[in-house]
């Protein structure tokens, strides 16, 4: 699939499941440390490759929240912030929905207001200079309970900021049950926020259905034991609801153990609408065109097959009906122009 990499790293693409911090680079994560002393988070961005090196899904979240300790002032929440869309522009990632958990700055000391005068003014300012088009995603960190549902709510719809689009729920999910997460993400879905949260990455189909049924969820993070119910599946397809997909976050955290064995293949095959997305790119060496390869090699597929994988982010986004257009046309565009090289 070599020969496929060069029309890979040109097609425009949106990019649907993607955390704020999670997308730090190495360089960044270096910075950031070097300005924080007391951090354990090395220094040294070639240190960081081990340090990114995970024994299971508990000790991935240990070191994101290693990170996270790294973002104390609103100036490190714009600096992450516009670094983050500067490596997006360099992929062709023309659209994002960015997943930002507001509860883990504001809760270490950073101010409400100055965290999302930041977040407003990186994303006016990638997209004047990188034409990236950022969108946000509050998500509730699962392992903080109910006080960072209720603040994250607060946050979402009483500051709301001019680019929040979606409430989310993130972080572990086993001992964290969906349906206690109801009345927050109701409050959200009525102040007019879209519904994403993770699912079905690390537990069964039930957290799926969870999602679905408590939380009003339009697209499902990960939903990687969606193919363990054949119900579900069948659900997801004739309703539409989108699978944010992560293979190779899937097989880092040994949520999936044999990349090669990942259910994205039966997923397809079901007709459920599937995404590709990089979840947190550089913590786990990979970023969304390396992605894009993963999944041509898994689903067999040319670049007509990756033109239309893009195209499904496009039609998953939350994008408006003129953005999803353009956008479309955009991806249409290149790959006819490559095809007729």
């Amino acid at each position: 699939m070599t020969d496929l990499h060069p029309f890979i790293a040109g097609l425009p693409k949106a990019e649907l499941h993607v955390h704020h911090v999670g997308s730090a680079s190495p360089r960044i994560v270096a910075e950031l440390a070097a300005r924080h002393a007391d951090s354990k988070v090395p220094t040294d961005p070639e240190a960081l490759v081990d340090y990114f090196t995970f024994t299971d899904f508990a000790h991935f979240i240990d070191v994101y929240l290693s990170v996270v300790d790294l973002i104390r002032t609103p100036e490190d929440v714009r600096l992450l912030t516009f670094e983050v869309a500067r490596d997006m522009a360099r992929q062709n990632i023309r659209y994002a929905e960015l997943t930002v958990t507001p509860y883990s700055s504001t809760s270490r000391g950073i101010p409400e207001q100055g965290f999302m005068e930041a977040i407003e003014d990186a994303r006016k300012s990638a997209e004047a200079e990188f034409g990236v088009v950022l969108r946000w995603c509050f998500d509730i960190p699962g392992e903080a309970g109910l006080p960072a549902a209720e603040e994250t709510a607060r946050l979402a719809v009483d500051l709301r900021p001019e680019g929040l689009i979606a409430f989310g729920l993130g972080g572990p999910e086993i001992g964290v049950p969906r349906p206690q997460f109801k009345p927050y993400f109701d409050r959200a879905i009525a102040a007019g926020l879209h519904s994403v949260p993770h699912a079905g990455e690390t537990t069964g189909p039930g957290t799926i259905w969870d999602a679905l049924r408590d939380l009003g969820a339009e697209r499902i993070g990960h939903g990687t034991s969606a193919v363990q119910d054949p119900e579900l599946l069948a659900y997801l397809a004739e309703h539409r609801v989108p699978l944010e997909v992560c293979p190779t976050s899937n097989i880092a955290t040994r949520a999936v153990l044999d990349l090669d064995e990942h259910p994205i293949k039966e997923m397809v095959a079901a007709g459920v609408l599937v995404t590709v997305n990089s979840d947190d790119p550089p913590m786990f060496g990979t970023d969304l065109n390396q992605e894009f390869g993963v999944a041509a090699r898994l689903l067999g597929l040319d670049e007509r097959g990756l033109a239309d994988l893009a195209k499904n982010g496009v039609e998953a986004s939350f994008l408006d009906r003129d953005g999803k257009k353009r956008l479309t046309a955009e991806i249409d565009a290149y790959t006819a122009q490559w095809l007729a090289r």
